[in-house]
């Protein structure tokens, strides 16, 4: 289980580890292992669109138990399965790199979901903030 202490050190690091790398204002979703929000935060002059970016990013990997980066990868191989899973679930996913799952040993327990810079640069700091709580990133 992540805790809210936890998901506000997740966001706390992200936050800090974006300012470090010099990105665009980010937007960081911390969700529990159901797909329910636990905390978020949109830094000043990210746009109002990102919740949903950062939920979807995030939802999507606690969903199908796979990270962003493999929904992905899954996309540009077989389309029609993202596509399905998108209507499965209300087209929810966002199924590109800055959605990150966060184990406790081998169990899923949530998900961190990053919008703003580079998909790569999203799923960088969500694993900064992960570990920082003293869990496993798989991103």
């Amino acid at each position: 289980m992540i805790t809210l202490q936890q998901a506000q050190t997740m966001i706390t690091v992200a936050r800090d580890k974006g300012r470090e790398m010099g990105l665009k204002p980010l937007s960081i979703a911390v969700l529990d292992a159901g797909g329910h929000l636990l905390a978020f935060a949109r830094e000043d002059g990210a746009s109002p669109g990102r919740f949903e970016i950062a939920r979807g990013k995030a939802y999507g990997s606690i969903m199908l138990g796979m990270p962003g980066s493999a929904q992905m990868a899954r996309a540009e191989g077989q389309s029609y399965f993202m596509a399905a899973m998108s209507s499965t679930f209300d087209g929810k996913l966002v199924p590109v790199p800055g959605g990150v799952l966060v184990k406790q040993g081998e169990t899923i327990i949530g998900a961190v979901g990053v919008t703003g810079d580079t998909s790569d640069n999203d799923a960088a700091v969500a694993v900064a903030g992960i570990e920082a709580a003293g869990f496993t990133a798989w991103a």
